[in-house]
């Protein structure tokens, strides 16, 4: 499955470079052809997490529908949040739940924000495939990110000073891991922290002593996933182990609209839960809700 997903996700990074130096949407030839007058499109934007979900449902559903775009940007789910907020996209992407306040402030501004709960993904925690390590628990995870552990050699793995890589705070990604594997305390202060998912894959496969997480969509054989230990023993993050829920590292990735959603919003969420929406979620790598 990864390697399909490796293959989609090529394609996918194509159309996202489009959409962010210029094009600013996903479209296709056929809905080129077709008058302005004509077009109906919604705005998208948010987490790095759900974009490649989105940006494959958007190419199929687009195929399906020419006279319809869908134009998806990341950035990170406060980022998408906040575009909500502010009346700028009809759609946020998000890889945590809104915080109370974020609601607050959605309300404030008279958005009321509903939440639609598209897939679920799994985290993975990479490290170089150099690196002997093969598998950590809850409790080393945590004393890595917080500082309490430095070397590989306190977890099995040789004398060699760890690389902490995290993603940034805008990232729905950072919040979800450090409440459920930090219990929620703050990172270490020398942790590398990265604008996206990709660059830390980049880094992760190029540094045999650094250490990092992402969603599972992300894996494309440059990086060693490592089997977690939530506390019913070590699991790989395989489709099969996330689907069974046994791998502890899963969530749900969730779109936020203001009110219940109508129009193409509403045809394009009602897409993703179809069968063909389906099919989609798996081939990029996530699973259906």
């Amino acid at each position: 499955m990864f390697k399909k997903s490796m293959s989609y996700m090529i394609t996918l990074l194509l159309v996202t470079s489009l959409a962010l130096f210029g094009a600013g949407c996903v479209g296709n030839d056929d809905a080129a052809d077709h008058g302005a007058d004509e077009m109906q499109s919604i705005q998208i934007k948010g987490s790095d997490t759900v974009l490649p979900l989105a940006q494959g449902e958007a190419e199929v559903f687009m195929i399906e529908n020419p006279d319809k775009a869908v134009s998806i940007i990341g950035g990170g789910s406060g980022v998408g949040i906040a575009a909500l907020i502010d009346g700028e996209v009809d759609i946020a992407m998000a890889s945590r739940e809104m915080k109370e306040a974020e609601i607050e402030n959605a309300h404030a501004n008279g958005i009321d924000p509903i939440q639609h709960t598209i897939a679920w993904d799994g985290i993975s925690v990479v490290v170089s495939p150099e690196n002997p390590v093969s598998e950590l628990t809850y409790e080393q995870l945590k004393a890595i990110y917080v500082g309490d552990i430095s070397n590989w050699n306190e977890v099995g793995g040789e004398d060699r000073e760890i690389v902490v890589l995290s993603r940034d705070s805008s990232s729905g990604t950072y919040e979800y891991f450090k409440d459920e594997v930090m219990d929620g305390e703050e990172y270490r202060a020398d942790a590398l922290i990265n604008p996206s998912t990709g660059a830390i894959i980049q880094t992760v496969s190029q540094n045999p002593n650094a250490i990092g997480y992402v969603g599972v969509a992300y894996l494309d054989g440059t990086t060693k996933p490592l089997a977690v230990d939530g506390g019913n023993g070590a699991e790989e993050p395989t489709s099969e182990n996330i689907l069974a829920g046994t791998y502890p590292l899963a969530r749900p990735l969730y779109f936020y609209t203001d009110g219940e959603p109508e129009g193409l919003a509403l045809e394009f969420i009602e897409f993703i839960s179809s069968e063909t929406g389906e099919e989609t979620i798996f081939e990029v790598g996530y699973f259906p809700a």
